[in-house]
């Protein structure tokens, strides 16, 4: 890996992996499936957030020029969030082991989630953008970082300070979803190689949902539902669409789309444990394909590794 550039959006594999441990871990309960299997994925997911974050660092230092550029690139640019993305959903999976690295990891992306996400804001703010490079992409900085944010402080106890960040990243979604659509029903469609990028349109309701039910653990709150059912109609959309968004070849950024996958299936998921109708029908299915997708995800990116594509 550390031979070639190693773009931030690889951090989305983190995304998926964690997700999915979370969801098995929950169906653990759930369906008294085997614990092991979700706290393996949490520690695979682990695994592959140190190797890529200590190879991302140590990147930064020998091809500065290269970094600088991803950070400046106009739609490339919002994905180093991911970095606080990825550590926060780290800090959900260690935990229940220790409360301790929990909150340094906590403090370690939040830290980087406010910086970031701070300058990237400032430097939209300033204009200058062409339209034709809105993406999903921006929803990385503002939107899941904050998310990500509270969940992590609601899984460690402070749902106070949590839905100060909810609220940023609730109103910062809906500020740049319009935008986003807009762009979208442009006259030139989005090229095929950012069509990947689409997956991440399809996180926030759900990301939001999922972010609630660490701060409000247990809820079945009918607005949660809606967010909830807006995660669900969006991947049906993109099913809808499938042929349009698969037309790029398999690359790593078809990784984007597991951020909502598996935040989609925490929610059934949780959502059944409180006994709610709707979650314990729909749970299933959707656990199942988060399941397949993820896997079948892994199994191509670990193919690209051994044939040293990546």
């Amino acid at each position: 890996m550390t031979s070639r550039h190693i773009p931030a959006s690889f951090f989305g594999m983190v995304l998926g992996l964690s997700g999915l441990g979370q969801a098995w871990r929950i169906a653990a309960h759930l369906w008294s499936l085997p614990a092991p299997i979700g706290e393996g994925l949490l520690l695979l997911a682990g695994l592959v957030w140190a190797i890529l974050l200590s190879s991302y660092v140590l990147q930064t230092f020998r091809r500065f020029e290269s970094v600088k550029a991803e950070f400046l690139h106009p739609v490339q640019g919002s994905t180093p969030a991911l970095l606080g993305v990825s550590t926060l959903l780290i800090v959900l999976a260690i935990r229940p082991y220790s409360t301790t690295a929990a909150w340094i990891l906590t403090g370690a992306g939040i830290s980087w989630h406010l910086v970031f996400s701070l300058w990237h804001t400032g430097t939209l703010w300033q204009g200058g953008r062409d339209t034709l490079d809105t993406a999903p992409t921006l929803y990385l900085p503002t939107v899941a970082g904050n998310f990500t944010s509270a969940a992590a402080l609601g899984a460690l106890g402070h749902a106070d300070w949590g839905w100060l960040f909810l609220g940023a990243g609730v109103f910062s979604w809906l500020a740049l979803e319009s935008l986003i659509i807009q762009r979208l029903w442009h006259p030139k469609t989005m090229p095929v190689a950012q069509r990947p990028l689409l997956g991440i349109q399809f996180a926030p309701p759900v990301v939001c949902a999922m972010a609630c039910l660490m701060l409000m653990p247990g809820s079945t709150a009918p607005w949660l539902l809606m967010l909830w059912g807006y995660g669900l109609f969006q991947l049906l959309l993109g099913l809808r669409l499938g042929r349009w968004l698969g037309a790029q070849a398999f690359a790593p950024s078809y990784w984007a789309y597991t951020f909502g996958v598996a935040a989609t299936t925490i929610c059934s998921l949780k959502l059944a444990v409180a006994g709610l109708p709707s979650a314990q029908w729909l749970a299933i299915p959707v656990f199942t394909g988060a399941n397949l997708f993820i896997g079948y995800l892994a199994l191509r990116t670990c193919q690209m590794l051994w044939r040293k594509q990546l």
